[in-house]
């Protein structure tokens, strides 16, 4: 007989930056309020390199709870037999060498995006992930998001016919200028630039959902990624960068497969668009509100029969629930985990290595100018 408990996760938190304090917080939140009643989560234990950081991140997080061990380096966290799951908030020049300390001590882990700094990394971490038999998912919050897989069901359900282009921005004004020259945005040390610190990774996430999980497509991988990358002369990180990602039914290693082209872009000296992203159909259109990370709403147009751009019916979806949205990724891992599963079906080790491999191609150097 199936348990009428809900399974409980045990987490242990790498880093006490902003982006472990947004998921922590959520973590908390109580499940109930989101209609999930079949996994729970449970903070155990946090490290920082400074233990005063980690006490302060307790007490402003989670309410002091005394029953979370804090910790002053990552290695304790990894080795406390209470921690089922590592999260990995830390900068991500950083990942590849704390998700691969945490699969050694055979946690499962979570790690922000990026998830690493490239390709050859990430194959480097699944491969220990497989040795040593433990779950292992990028953190791309948003693909698990409610908004997110409502437009994926409307996408493919085939009322919008084929997906044929797809636009997304990701863009913040930091006023780089007066930044600091070792501020996260701008330190080559800490993966600073547009394309991958303003999360490009969200804009790249919806060219795969939209164009390679489509079913049309077959998971064929784009047959061309062209970009440009600008880089400011403040430190030699890319300023502002755009590329495209092609998939061609023409493509020798992917005949007959999906028709369609997502171009993307992301600028550290440019306010952010009113809209996240578009992806038109042959017989609609479906807009995603910004901010792309996190939309609470989308809106659905259908074109008339034969008359492409000629709107008959528009849709708007708005979604509410307590906390900001870093808790669905959470209630996926421990479901995974619970079902004894390697990876997530619905952000796979191939999209997260898709998502490397367009980045490497983008940073290569042909597609990179110098701003002087």
């Amino acid at each position: 007989m199936a348990s009428t408990q809900p399974f409980v996760l045990r987490w242990g938190v790498i880093s006490t930056g902003k982006i472990s304090t947004a998921f922590v917080k959520d973590l908390l939140v109580d499940p109930k309020t989101r209609d999930v009643h079949d996994v729970v989560h449970k903070v155990t234990a946090v490290g920082s390199r400074n233990l005063d950081s980690a006490v302060r991140f307790i007490a402003e997080n989670a309410n002091g709870d005394p029953s979370i061990k804090v910790y002053g380096s990552y290695a304790e966290v990894y080795a406390d037999s209470n921690v089922d799951a590592i999260y990995i908030g830390t900068p991500h020049t950083l990942h590849y060498e704390n998700a691969l300390d945490g699969i050694k001590a055979k946690k499962h882990v979570l790690c922000e995006k990026p998830v690493t700094s490239n390709t050859a990394e990430l194959r480097s971490l699944l491969a220990a992930a497989k040795e040593h038999g433990v779950f292992f998912m990028e953190a791309l919050w948003t693909r698990f998001q409610p908004l997110t897989l409502e437009v994926k069901k409307i996408a493919e359900s085939g009322a919008l016919g084929e997906p044929v282009a797809l636009t997304a921005d990701l863009s913040g004004d930091f006023n780089i200028s007066k930044l600091p020259l070792t501020h996260r945005i701008l330190d080559p040390a800490l993966g600073g630039g547009a394309l991958l610190d303003l999360l490009t990774v969200i804009a790249v996430s919806q060219a795969i959902l939209a164009l390679y999980e489509h079913p049309s497509n077959r998971r064929a991988k784009p047959s061309n990624v062209t970009g440009t990358m600008l880089k400011t002369p403040l430190t030699g990180v890319d300023r502002s960068t755009s590329f495209t990602v092609t998939f061609s039914p023409d493509s020798p290693t992917a005949p007959n497969t999906l028709a369609a082209q997502a171009v993307l872009c992301c600028n550290l000296n440019a306010a952010a668009c009113q809209i996240g992203a578009v992806i038109r159909y042959e017989r609609g259109a479906i807009t995603i509100a910004a901010p792309i990370y996190c939309p609470k709403s989308f809106t659905v147009q259908y074109f008339a029969e034969g008359k492409s751009g000629t709107v008959v019916k528009e849709e708007t979806r708005k979604f509410e629930y307590v906390g900001v949205g870093w808790h669905f990724q959470a209630d996926e891992v421990a479901r995974c985990i619970r079902d004894g599963k390697a990876q997530s079906d619905l952000w796979g080790h191939d999209k997260s290595l898709l998502e490397m491999e367009i980045f490497d191609e983008v940073r290569h150097p042909a597609q990179v100018i110098p701003l002087t």
